[in-house]
């Protein structure tokens, strides 16, 4: 067993209010390992040197998809961070919206563009020490 360094957390988005779900759902999100600075933003260094033990499982209703944490050139910010479920398809990247910029700490909100195209909104319900 892998122990990992006190930076790496383990971070659940859970979709925010929407159309579709006005009290927002518990149901729809992702849960992700990313090393954090102490205010919260993630550490591109960190994820450099350790980027395999950064995971993502998107939970959607009844499906489930699980990926990696990969950080591509390009985007307003230079970089973007984006869920990746197969690294041979391109298509299939769902894109953080300026997660280079935010602070993932419990009730801060945050976008992700889906493979679709379409934008959500979820909030930051948990930081846990990922182990």
């Amino acid at each position: 067993m892998t122990t990992l360094p006190h930076s790496f957390k383990r971070i659940r988005l859970n979709l925010a209010r929407s159309k579709e779900h006005p009290l927002g759902s518990a149901q729809h999100g992702y849960e992700f390992v990313a090393p954090l600075s102490a205010d919260g933003h993630i550490d591109v260094e960190q994820w450099r040197k350790e980027r395999e033990h950064c995971r993502v499982r998107r939970f959607w209703g009844d499906e489930e998809e699980v990926g990696r944490l990969v950080h591509k050139p390009g985007g307003p910010e230079h970089a973007r961070w984006v869920f990746d479920y197969d690294e041979t398809a391109e298509e299939d990247d769902e894109a953080g919206y300026r997660f280079g910029a935010h602070a993932f700490v419990p009730g801060e909100y945050v976008s992700i563009r889906d493979e679709d195209g379409d934008m959500h909104t979820f909030q930051v319900v948990t930081v846990e020490p990922a182990t």
